[in-house]
């Protein structure tokens, strides 16, 4: 039996307080990983309140953060991945835009986090998904 595996390239080291907060942020983000679309949509919603915009530094720092410390994240698991940083980024006072799109040929979902406009640590180039839910920081739609 074969199994897939994970080289954790982007690994940093994280203070204590810093691991701390990231691996609180992978929890969480694991069990809302397994609720409905519209469920996370509204609970993030909700979270991102009283947040300023987060750079595409900070951002990208909370996504490193979050792939040092989970095999899951750093793999194939895009949902967990960005609600994870979403949340770190939270923990910071800051919110990027999380997003969940599709594209069509071929098919696929993902998930990522975007912040001054671009997605953040993502091998695709910006386009390449349509996406389908969005959670932008507090103000940038209305809310």
């Amino acid at each position: 039996m074969s199994v897939p595996t994970t080289v954790l390239r982007e690994r940093v080291r994280l203070s204590p307080v810093e691991r701390a907060l990231a691996l609180l942020a992978v929890g969480i983000a694991r069990v809302l990983a397994n609720r409905s679309p519209r469920r996370i949509r509204a609970l993030l919603g909700r979270v991102r309140s009283g947040a300023r915009p987060a750079t595409a530094e900070q951002a990208a720092a909370a996504r490193r953060a979050v792939v040092s410390v989970s095999v899951s994240c750093a793999g194939e698991g895009c949902l967990q991945r960005s609600i994870a940083t979403a949340l770190l980024c939270r923990f910071h006072g800051v919110w990027p835009t999380w997003r969940v799109g599709v594209r069509v040929d071929p098919f696929a979902a993902h998930a990522w986090v975007e912040a001054d406009g671009v997605p953040v640590g993502e091998p695709h180039p910006p386009g390449s998904y349509r996406p389908i839910l969005s959670v932008p920081p507090a103000g940038d739609d209305g809310a």
